[in-house]
């Protein structure tokens, strides 16, 4: 009953519109009084994630070889490149000496092409150790574990006449949790082979937890192409991965997730530097391409080694500083030095045998190698071998091999017109990228 009825006294229309007025009002504060929570509540929310992210990538932060960023560096105009150190033999904050990166690999983010390329170097290419002045040649995998990613960095930055400021290392085991995380991936193997009680069926899709994924990607010795076919698997994983990442589900493992990360990768890329590329490379994530630098299997000193021809050297340097808008320039360093030297004394890439390649000292001249008398340097090779945990032979130089698309990956000459190369694109709107702590 109305308050005017219960007194007797009837309503008003000024009453009554009060009335109504005051019960819109009423509906209104009760509305926003909602809104205003749960706008709080993801208010809370989104800044318990800011600051979960924050956290972890200052633990993975690598402060000592720290580089400056200019100004516009990570607009989402101006491309840039990412060193990828992989390595699976425990977490990185174990106490025993630092491994050899068997995995490595050069990002280069195209903001005009939205896609990003990944470039593999072969573990065992012979490659100078720069930083140590000593004119070492050992099989890269071995410039991590010497000195540390700055020497990782130079040294690849020299090989192959490139610019290197940013780097990330990866412990893959570790990381293969991720898979889990983001709820497994699919592939389609190329080849059919078990490992580690893992079966894989050629041309069959599957999905892989991270066990499963990580026997994918950690396979050589039964792939007819060896540690570049591992390379292509691996390069699979983590395309699969990313996707995975870039989607919203990965938000509901949004903590374990970015402790993982901070757990299991190394980076002089700052947390500042990764919200930019967060916020300015996101559409980058949803197509890549792929490819590798191509060497000869040699033996220096019974070691097992790849060397990558001069001409193929200058290939993948051109194309990465293409890719980077930079002029292409000329590739002349130690191992091309090397080369010459070697070809002036009968070393023929491509002859289809695995032949024996000589570490000449410093200073030796093409003029002296032709009279015989060759000054050659045997300590680094050996040092090498030990330092090493395998080697690959399983790459074979004399005929050409197919890439599992059916286009030719590999010519048995210096010439590499013909270069493998693939593409994933996505549908998909991605929130992040590679970059953001990934691998």
């Amino acid at each position: 009953m109305k308050k005017e009825d219960k007194l007797g006294i009837p309503e008003t229309r000024q009453h009554a519109r009060k009335r109504k007025q005051k019960q819109i009002r009423n509906w209104i504060i009760g509305i926003l009084a909602v809104v205003c929570a749960i706008a709080a509540g993801v208010g809370l929310y989104a800044a318990h994630l800011y600051k979960t992210a924050e956290q972890a990538a200052n633990k993975a932060y690598d402060s000592e070889n720290a580089v400056k960023t200019t100004y516009g560096e990570f607009n989402g105009k101006k491309p840039f490149a990412v060193m990828l150190l992989g390595t699976d033999t425990g977490a990185l904050d174990r106490t025993e000496k630092r491994g050899n990166t068997d995995t490595i690999i050069v990002v280069v983010v195209n903001p005009k092409k939205k896609n990003y390329t990944m470039i593999s170097i072969p573990r065992d290419t012979m490659a100078d150790m720069v930083g140590d002045d000593s004119n070492d040649v050992q099989k890269i995998n071995a410039a991590y574990s010497i000195g540390g990613a700055k020497m990782a960095m130079k040294t690849v930055s020299n090989l192959l006449n490139i610019p290197v400021k940013y780097y990330a290392l990866v412990n893959m085991g570790g990381l293969m949790k991720l898979v889990d995380y983001v709820g497994g991936i699919y592939v389609t193997p190329p080849l059919t082979f078990t490992y580690s009680g893992f079966p894989f069926k050629k041309r069959v899709r599957q999905h892989l937890n991270g066990q499963a994924a990580l026997a994918y990607s950690r396979m050589r010795y039964d792939d007819p192409q060896g540690d570049y076919g591992r390379q292509k698997r691996q390069r699979e994983v983590i395309t699969k991965l990313v996707q995975k990442l870039a989607t919203a589900d990965s938000l509901m493992n949004f903590s374990k997730i970015a402790n993982n990360l901070s757990s299991n990768v190394k980076t002089n890329l700052s947390f500042q530097a990764l919200k930019s590329i967060l916020a300015n490379y996101s559409d980058c994530t949803s197509s890549s391409d792929s490819d590798y630098l191509h060497g000869y299997s040699a033996y220096v000193n019974d070691a097992a080694y790849q060397i990558a021809p001069t001409s193929e050297l200058q290939r993948i340097s051109n194309k990465i500083r293409k890719l980077l808008g930079l002029k292409t320039a000329t590739v002349s360093n130690r191992e091309t030095e090397l080369n010459t030297l070697n070809e002036t004394a009968g070393f023929k890439f491509g002859s289809g045998e695995t032949q024996n390649y000589t570490i000449y000292d410093p200073g030796t001249t093409a003029d002296s190698v032709k009279s015989g008398k060759k000054s050659s340097k045997s300590s680094s090779s050996s040092k090498s071998s030990s330092q090493t945990s395998s080697s690959t032979t399983a790459y074979s130089t004399s005929s050409s091999s197919t890439d599992y698309s059916g286009n030719t990956a590999y010519s048995g000459s210096t010439n590499y017109d013909t270069t493998y190369s693939y593409s994933y694109n996505y549908n998909y709107n991605y929130n992040t990228n590679p970059f953001s702590g990934d691998y």
